[in-house]
């Protein structure tokens, strides 16, 4: 009772917070007119939430933002917490120019910068400006073709253990074949590639080696208790930084995630502090490159804490965006038998295991069925930036304003918040055409597949899964070369079906970030039926 009691009390005195910050705004609105260009959008559906709420807890906030776009245009604004607006941007061109300057006209809002600092820490996902630029350069030699080059041998190991893994599950089964959780699988061999690739360390999850960074990070594959607090709180803390301090279970967990971050990554630091004297910059590991760097300016070492940011940056893009990318193409491909065996039929007579060359530009049906997951399905759900000065962003197409002006730039005054939904701008029917809801990887083998207007598009190979500009992901060409090793040694050695046939309902549900998962099921788990091809 006394727990039910101190929540209402927290979210009693969240609201509280809220009203007076709602009441502030309205206040300034009244006493300042914003040069701010004035645009159509959505009507609040919650007097406190706007419309952030229904978007956060939608399971395709992409169908939604793309519904408003169809009604009100390319750019368009939507109410947020507590009398907030954001501008949506549905347009290439505009999304072009705020991703181009991102990390100096366009920054992080504070808000999100406050939960990065405290989860993560003062890395990569937090720096802005010459701070980025800084430590990208230190970590960028880890991630360039030739590093990923070097590192394609390990990552096929790491592709080979799961394949002896599975196996072995089979024959435990009597040798037919075996339902497994496929999620799970590819978060243990997302963090056994992190771990070797960039640590030097083996975390063996593959293995069944327990320790404790796995623990915590698949505990976020469990459904939070409370499921409304926890969101309250969450979207709340996106204003008030202050709400993180609420002990929601939500909370609770990412504070436990930090902690044993810390402790394995302190670990590692003593142990590549060893590495780092004796290794050229060619021989490091990632963390060994990082305690090697030094700030250009001021020729000093970079400082511990923001080593242990870069490692948690790591760790946690590894474990979430690739894993997920990865369980997902195994999703598709159980659902679309076809499209599975036209792959593992290219598989199958290139004939032994690609080098890092070959499987980057010699499997064209693997490149355009990894093309396909990136599109149909990012890991990330968008990109939120506030104006750091005062802008105009072209548009592609003109929208009409409020007043009915019809317009081919708006002008923002700064402190404007953006949206762009990558969701959104992957499969928008007036970006990608009238099967942009499709599964369909021979859009990417066709000279005319993608579209016009999907070519406008900045992002890699048109896409903004991985971001653009100088935020773009740094780790993307490594990501790529783990999942297509991945998806080869599978799909060539495996048959994969959805446990309860193709029409199996897959939903969307939220954990550290979006994450499939069987509707209607407990947890977060994506189960397939597996099977050893025999030809």
């Amino acid at each position: 009772m006394s727990k039910l009691v101190r929540s209402a009390s927290l979210i009693n005195v969240a609201t509280g917070l809220a009203a007076i910050w709602a009441l502030r705004m309205a206040i300034r609105a009244i006493r300042k007119k914003s040069r701010t260009t004035r645009l159509r959008g959505p009507k609040s559906t919650n007097l406190l939430f706007g419309v952030g709420k229904e978007l956060f807890e939608s399971p395709d906030s992409g169908a939604m933002f793309e519904a408003w776009s169809k009604e009100y245009g390319v750019v368009y604004e939507i109410p947020m917490m507590c009398g907030q607006k954001r501008i949506i941007l549905c347009d290439p061109k505009a999304a072009a120019h705020l991703l181009a300057r991102d990390t100096w006209s366009y920054v992080g809002i504070p808000g999100i910068k406050a939960a990065i600092a405290r989860r993560v820490g003062k890395g990569l996902f937090w720096a802005e400006g010459e701070s980025h630029r800084r430590q990208r350069r230190s970590i960028a030699p880890s991630f360039t073709s030739t590093a990923i080059r070097k590192l394609s041998p390990t990552i096929h190991k790491i592709a080979d253990r799961l394949k002896a893994a599975w196996e072995a599950r089979i024959d435990e089964n009597g040798g037919g074949s075996v339902v497994l959780d496929v999620e799970k699988w590819m978060n243990y061999v997302s963090l056994d590639s992190v771990g070797i690739a960039s640590f030097s360390y083996d975390f063996g999850s593959l293995n069944g080696k327990p320790n404790s960074m796995i623990s915590v990070l698949d505990a976020f594959g469990a459904p939070s208790p409370h499921h409304l607090l926890d969101n309250a709180v969450f979207l709340l803390s996106i204003v008030f930084p202050m709400a993180m301090n609420v002990p929601t279970w939500r909370n609770k967990m990412f504070d436990e995630l930090r902690e044993r971050m810390t402790e394995i990554c302190d670990m590692l630091v003593d142990n590549a502090t060893k590495e780092k004297e004796g290794a050229s910059s060619e021989q490091a590991s990632t963390i060994g490159l990082l305690l090697k760097a030094e700030d250009e300016d001021s020729g000093q070492r970079i400082i511990r804490e923001e080593v242990l940011a870069q490692m948690r940056v790591l760790f946690m893009a590894s474990y979430e965006t690739t894993a997920i990318t990865m369980t997902w193409a195994l999703v598709e491909l159980a659902r679309h038998p076809d499209i599975q065996t036209k792959l593992r039929e290219e598989l199958l007579s290139f004939g032994g295991d690609p080098s890092y060359d070959e499987i980057t530009t010699g499997l064209p049906y693997l490149d355009a069925v990894v093309q396909e997951t990136l599109r149909f399905r990012p890991a990330a759900p968008d990109l939120i930036r506030q104006a750091d000065e005062d802008s105009v962003i072209p548009l592609s197409e003109p929208v009409r304003t409020q007043s009915g002006e019809v317009v081919d730039s708006i002008v923002v005054e700064r402190g404007t918040v953006f949206g762009v939904s990558i969701p959104c701008m992957n499969r928008s029917e007036a970006i990608w055409g009238p099967d942009a809801k499709v599964f369909r990887p021979e859009r990417w083998l066709k000279n005319d597949g993608v579209t016009k207007k999907a070519r406008e598009v900045k992002g890699y190979r048109h896409l903004l899964t991985f971001g653009d500009g100088p935020r773009t992901c740094l780790g993307k060409v490594f990501a790529i070369a783990e999942i297509k090793t991945v998806l080869s040694v599978v799909v060539k050695n495996f048959v994969l079906e959805m446990r309860d046939g193709p029409d199996t309902k897959i939903e969307i549900t939220r954990g550290i970030t979006l994450r499939p998962k069987v509707a209607g099921e407990a947890g977060i788990k994506v189960p397939l039926r597996i099977r050893q091809y025999k030809g």
